[in-house]
């Protein structure tokens, strides 16, 4: 068994069921003197003692002797006759970790636009890369025995958090960005993060090179709330004034209950309804005269000609003059006629009555003749033999 650990020390590669970790540490301390290693293209391998980075060997196959690597001969354990370097080994990945999800909640932020609290949170991917194993190994990896791939990545989504933490908050503050607008400035947002990441996490020799997918949500209950404000504040504005907005609110609730099974809407509570909406819209101005549409009932400004909501034309409608009656035999003409279509009678003269006695005409209503002085209104004597008996 002595022999065959003898001989497996004596190449020293990253094994392949570790190939997809950032750092890989060789499990053994002791390295023989002479030993083959082998540093794939993606990787450095780190020499690390005494809390200090020793050396770094880049990519390709060398021999391990300090006659051809100097930083080796410090490296040198004098106990075993100079056969052993006393060393701890770090392969360090190089190459670009994609697709690294982070998210999670940044704060509650005032909205700008409406003054309310609202809950932000974001979500998305980062590729990771080392470009400085150095600095890795010293700063974050030499601490520990084992560091996994899961450690470093947590460790750098919450950078990225602390970063959006503050990044968002102020750009939002600082740009008055409306919330339920936000996914506008994403880009803007992304960006700014990417830069600010930096300064922090380059102690450790680690860059996120890019960011993906990445997106800013708000809580389902704040972006209702946010909805109906700006609904409230649309309806207020096309119902004149908050005032008559909120008449209209509670007009329609009332509707509503009557409809569900309540009956009919209280008089009384319509009656204030109407009241209300007649009330002044602001300090010291009425509201302004308004004329209904008699096609579809819209409310429109006194001076408007056609309804907004019908188009019908809001100008009074003229009484439609009447037929005229024949004084003879009372028939129905149209208006305007001058004879009658029934008898010819002409519609427009007056009638006139005949005396009985002389047959000049006199005009209706008259009690006496004008030319003989009989009396009108009184039948007619009939006329009396001539001689006596």
């Amino acid at each position: 068994m002595g022999l065959f650990g003898e001989v497996r020390r004596e190449f020293i590669a990253r094994p392949d069921t570790a190939k997809g970790q950032i750092v890989y540490k060789w499990p053994d301390t002791n390295i023989r003197k002479l030993t083959q290693l082998t540093v794939e293209q993606d990787e450095l391998a780190v020499f690390f003692r005494d809390g200090r980075v020793q050396g770094t060997i880049t990519p390709g196959r060398v021999t391990l002797d300090s006659s051809e690597i100097p930083f080796l001969g410090r490296l040198v354990d004098f106990a075993t006759g100079g056969n052993l370097f006393k060393t701890e080994l770090y392969f360090v990945s190089t190459r670009e970790f994609p697709n690294l999800p982070f998210g999670g909640m940044i704060d509650n932020v005032v909205d700008p636009e409406t003054s309310l609290a609202v809950g932000l949170r974001v979500y998305g991917d980062y590729s990771l890369k080392c470009v400085e194993p150095q600095s890795l190994i010293v700063n974050l990896v030499g601490t520990r025995n084992i560091w996994t791939n899961d450690q470093i990545t947590d460790w750098m989504r919450e950078q990225l958090l602390k970063v959006l933490r503050t990044d968002v908050v102020s750009h939002i503050v600082a740009q008055r960005w409306p919330i339920l607008g936000i996914a506008a400035h994403t880009e803007e947002i992304e960006q700014a993060t990417l830069a600010k990441v930096q300064g922090p996490i380059a102690t450790y020799g680690l860059q996120i090179v890019r960011l993906g997918n990445f997106t800013i949500t708000i809580k389902e209950e704040d972006e209702e709330a946010l909805k109906r404000y700006r609904r409230d504040i649309q309806y207020t504005k096309l119902a004149g004034g908050y005032q008559q907005y909120s008449v209209g609110q509670a007009l329609q609730g009332v509707g509503q209950g009557a409809a569900e099974g309540a009956g009919a809407a209280n008089p009384a509570i319509l009656g204030i309804g109407l009241g209300l909406g007649q009330q002044v819209t602001g300090a010291g101005q009425s509201a302004p005269p308004q004329v209904r549409c008699a096609s579809c009932g819209t409310l429109n400004p006194e001076s408007a000609r056609f309804c907004s909501g019908c188009g019908q034309s809001l100008a009074p409608v003229q009484a439609r003059p009447e037929a005229l009656s024949c004084p003879r035999c009372g028939a129905q003409n149209p208006p305007g006629a001058r004879f009658c279509s029934r008898c010819g009678n002409a519609i427009g003269t007056p009638p006139s009555v005949s005396c009985p006695k002389c047959g000049t005409p006199s005009p209706a209503g008259a009690r006496f003749c004008a030319s003989c002085g009989t009396n009108l209104a009184e039948p007619a004597s009939p006329p009396t033999a001539e001689g006596g008996s």
